[in-house]
């Protein structure tokens, strides 16, 4: 059982490692990409990975507070369902109810890895890593259609 000091440390002490590891990294578009933080630059639309002591996730998370607006950009991903699923299997949720807020998400999930467990680490890096580049490549293409 680790304290919440513990607990923090281990949790900033990955996601360092995992910007460092990334940040030679170009994007698609060949400029630098601040990885962990990752500005699609549409209002809305996110691009996260959330790491537990239970597993690692990636999504793309469309939070408009307008149900129409954000199902429609949900929509836009759809119909770009074919080019996104080129590069992994990704589980497509319209409506996902959170404690204080509605969204829509197109995940990918890593159990049984644990942030606070530094030999899960390679697992979860190789885990996110393709997936957040194949992100950006896929946004590269397609985002002039979301402005």
């Amino acid at each position: 059982m680790y304290s919440k000091e513990q607990t923090a440390k281990l949790t900033s002490q990955f996601w360092t490692s995992l910007g460092q590891y990334m940040k030679p990294v170009a994007g698609a578009s060949g400029e630098p990409v601040n990885w962990i933080n990752y500005k699609t630059g549409i209002r809305y639309i996110y691009f996260k990975m959330e790491v537990s002591n239970t597993k690692a996730i990636i999504a793309i998370e469309i939070s408009h507070s307008n149900p129409a607006e954000r199902l429609q950009y949900y929509h836009q991903f759809v119909a770009l369902k074919k080019l996104l699923a080129t590069s992994f299997h990704w589980q497509w949720n319209e409506t996902v109810h959170t404690g204080h807020k509605t969204i829509s998400s197109i995940t990918q999930q890593l159990d049984n890895v644990n942030i606070l467990n530094q030999a899960d680490w390679p697992a979860i890096i190789s885990f996110l890593k393709p997936r957040i580049i194949a992100l950006d490549a896929f946004w590269d293409m397609v985002k002039d259609g979301f402005e």
